[in-house]
């Protein structure tokens, strides 16, 4: 990744997975829940969505990771050990979540357990995808924090 793409794309990858975390977690799921008929059908379509979370999540990941090596990384150059532990860390949460957490819930297996799990990894991701998009947002002639 060389010259302005080089320096725009982490950005981007961070903006696109915190927004949509957000999105999806804070204001459409809980809108399903609200305007649905029944439980049931808003958790359907709930882990739908959550599902294809894990991909966009899981692709912005690679990206900033990618960013992470390059010789010219601009954006997480003041940064880049504690933005990789964020982006690893996010990224765990993220398999977790779709691999070992939602086939629960999906199941029903102990549900309130299971949920409870679930969003706290949830939070943890998207705590992990702030302090991504704050450190590469930062503006450049600012200092590390």
């Amino acid at each position: 990744m060389k010259g302005e793409m080089g320096q725009r794309l982490p950005v981007f990858a961070a903006c696109l997975w915190w927004g949509s975390l957000t999105t999806i977690g804070f204001w459409v799921v809980p809108m399903l829940f609200a305007n649905l008929p029944t439980p049931a059908l808003a958790g359907n379509m709930a882990a739908r969505l959550f599902s294809a979370q894990t991909w966009v999540g899981g692709a912005c990941g690679l990206v900033l990771l990618l960013s992470c090596r390059e010789k010219q990384r601009p954006a997480l150059v003041n940064s880049s050990a504690a933005a990789i532990i964020f982006i690893v860390f996010g990224l765990l949460m993220v398999m977790l979540l779709e691999f070992a957490v939602a086939p629960r819930i999906v199941a029903r297996e102990n549900l309130r357990v299971w949920h409870t799990v679930g969003t706290a990894m949830y939070l943890l991701q998207w705590l992990c995808a702030s302090m991504i998009l704050w450190r590469v947002a930062k503006p450049t002639g600012d200092t590390p924090d």
